[in-house]
């Protein structure tokens, strides 16, 4: 048994590499075929080959970066690597609690060290050579220990809780490991503009003038309470353009980045606004939240069910069942139940967009949602002609031909 699970163990990470890697397969092909007429207009042929070149230069880096780590993954499981680091913590340590934290401590820090000149290149090389990157190796270092900090405090503490309340009640770990995590989320989707975003970008009120005026009359027009609204310095990382809204209630604002004032009209700004709005008043956000407690908790419940079985932990080269050796057995037996759950929530995040679009179009912002996406596709050389079958298993938003169609029909 312990050997039928570990082949069915590497069957899985080999299927999901594979899977992976035909999809890029097929989204590069797609990618060289000739524009619609209605995305025409956002390339000139001179910056088309420069998004072809983009796109390929990326698409061979990530299947380089991919499949290094899928090595090094096999490598760990052939090999008995994970029994080995569960031996390593347990020279220095014996507890329930931070045998396990220890052990996840150690793979984070060896794969984080493995990843950085990875990183490093995709930052310092490929963002860099097409124009994009703003990020200095100061502060590329500086995000770094931030992110550690991060790690340790947040993740480290969510950890210690889950594992504490195992040792204390393995019968009813399901249910407040859930309550713990659901509880976490909802604090998170809530404060993580006040509390994290800080920690890495500064933000600033949007100041007086004709947007913030355009953007009070259209939350008047639409009966939008809206008194947050920021803009963020993400010029400091990138020339890429974003905005995002956050928070619940009165938590909610809106995060323009700087690099999208800095590249769309005022109309164009508020659209994309109106499109952020348009989640909102469907309540998508808060709908999201409430799909995912059922099904946290039924993997916590699953979870529960196998934490004790000595099969999991063997078929990593342990001797006996322990939280982190069947955690990561667990985790690698879910993730084809995961990838369906993935691709349910992309088909129903695709239908929100379409309804925040739609909301946007609704109050006249059509035709300036659709320059301004196309502004924002340009801006950051974005693949126009993705694959169908590798948009319905990543992509959380329909593709721009997509949406433009959407609009004007």
């Amino acid at each position: 048994m312990v050997q039928l699970l570990f082949i069915l163990i590497l069957v899985i990470l080999t299927a999901d590499f594979i899977l992976e890697r035909y999809l890029a397969f097929l989204n590069i092909k797609e990618s060289g075929k000739k524009l619609p007429a209605l995305l025409r207009d956002i390339y000139d042929p001179e910056k088309y080959n420069k998004q072809q070149e983009y796109f390929r230069t990326n698409s061979r880096f990530g299947m380089l970066t991919s499949s290094f780590s899928f090595v090094i993954t096999l490598v760990m499981f052939a090999f008995g690597g994970f029994a080995w680091v569960d031996g390593l913590v347990h020279q220095f340590v014996d507890s329930p609690i931070w045998t396990p934290i220890l052990f996840f401590g150690i793979l984070f820090i060896a794969n984080d060290l493995i990843s950085i000149p990875f990183e490093w290149y995709d930052t310092f090389v490929i963002e860099e050579r097409f124009g994009f990157n703003k990020v200095t190796p100061k502060l590329f270092v500086l995000d770094k220990l931030k992110g550690y900090g991060m790690t340790i405090v947040l993740g480290g503490g969510i950890l210690f809780a889950i594992v504490w309340i195992y040792t204390l009640t393995p019968e009813y770990f399901w249910l407040l490991a859930w309550a713990v995590v659901t509880g976490f989320s909802l604090f998170m989707t809530m404060f993580y503009s006040q509390l994290i975003v800080p920690l890495f970008n500064k933000q600033t009120p949007l100041a007086e003038g004709e947007l913030r005026t355009e953007i009070e009359k259209f939350a008047l027009k639409t009966n939008f309470n809206l008194d947050n609204i920021f803009v963020i310095d993400g010029s400091k990382r990138s020339t890429k353009a974003n905005a995002y809204f956050s928070g619940l209630g009165a938590k909610k604002r809106i995060v323009l980045y700087d690099t999208l004032m800095d590249k769309m009209t005022t109309d164009e700004i508020v659209s994309v606004l109106a499109h952020e709005v348009g989640h909102y008043k469907h309540k998508h956000t808060l709908i999201n939240f409430l799909i995912s407690m059922p099904t946290t908790l039924l993997l916590f419940f699953v979870f529960g069910l196998i934490l004790q079985s000595d099969i999991l932990a063997q078929a990593l080269g342990g001797t006996h069942a322990s939280f982190h050796l069947n955690a990561l057995a667990f985790s690698i037996l879910y993730s084809p139940f995961s990838l369906v759950l993935d691709i349910a929530t992309n088909v129903l995040s695709r239908r929100f967009e379409y309804q925040a679009d739609k909301f946007a179009s609704s109050h006249g912002y059509g035709s300036q949602l659709i320059s301004g996406l196309k502004k924002l596709s340009a801006t950051s050389l974005s693949n126009l002609m993705p694959h169908p079958l590798y948009v319905f298993f990543h992509y959380s938003h329909p593709t721009l031909y997509q949406r433009i169609q959407r609009i004007t029909n």
